[in-house]
């Protein structure tokens, strides 16, 4: 596979904006690296979370990637400005909750964001809710909802008890990529939102700093798991998933 654009994640979330990006980008090569076993990031600390991440850069190295897409919020917001200065020569591409299309476009609507506990106590995220923070806007963390996600597991109840304070919330900024995942039963319980996340942004992204070095022909997509084979599971979203 030869010069492919990568992506890692702790698990499948990551998928969400890979599907995003093959839409703008339908001819690149793709190898995302799914880390099951390490799933949940948001529970990590940073020490730990950046030896995590350093290992999966070295073996996406391998492939001399255009660039690298940490699909992920916790490990952009905690160690992503460190991998950053380790790895100069590397391209990066964070993944971020999007305060700031609640903070553009519904400044003034009741909002939520919902993150990992790993992001939402982290300083970068600090900083961009201070700085895009609207009016009516609230932070809540659900600190085992990927963790469910990955594992299929149903996410209905927990959802139900950590929103029940805020059902009457507007727009929800999905502050995790597997939180896309659990669409259907955010729907259920908030029915008149609009949920929001980061994926169409990084493929834009992402398509800005590949102008100029862009594939002609149709390129193929190659799934790695740390863990166990999500292949399929990943194969899955990037068909299926709508908004």
């Amino acid at each position: 596979m030869q010069n492919p654009i990568c992506f890692f994640d702790s698990g499948i979330g990551g998928a969400t904006i890979l599907r995003e990006v093959i839409k703008v980008l339908p001819n690149e090569n793709y190898i995302y690296y799914a880390d099951s076993i390490n799933n949940p990031y948001g529970n990590k600390s940073k020490d730990e979370l950046f030896k995590i991440v350093d290992n999966i850069v070295n073996k996406l190295l391998v492939y001399n990637p255009k660039l690298i897409i940490c699909a992920c919020n916790t490990a952009t917001s905690m160690v992503l400005n460190d991998i950053r200065k380790k790895y100069p020569d590397i391209t990066f591409v964070g993944t971020e909750p999007a305060i700031k299309v609640v903070h553009d476009y519904y400044k003034n609507e009741k909002s939520i964001v919902i993150t990992t506990r790993g992001t939402g106590e982290s300083e970068r995220f600090k900083e961009l809710f201070k700085t895009y923070k609207t009016i009516d806007c609230k932070l809540i963390e659900a600190p085992d909802l990927a963790e469910l996600i990955e594992n299929n597991n149903d996410t209905y109840d927990y959802l139900k008890k950590i929103l029940k304070n805020n059902l009457d919330a507007e727009v929800v900024v999905l502050g995790c990529t597997h939180f896309p995942l659990a669409i259907k039963n955010l729907k259920r319980i908030l029915p008149n939102a609009t949920f929001i996340d980061g994926s169409k942004g990084i493929s834009k992204r992402v398509k800005v700093l590949l102008n100029n070095n862009l594939n002609d022909k149709k390129g193929s997509i190659k799934v790695i798991s740390s863990k166990n084979d999500v292949t399929d599971k990943v194969l899955s979203i990037i068909k299926d998933l709508t908004f």
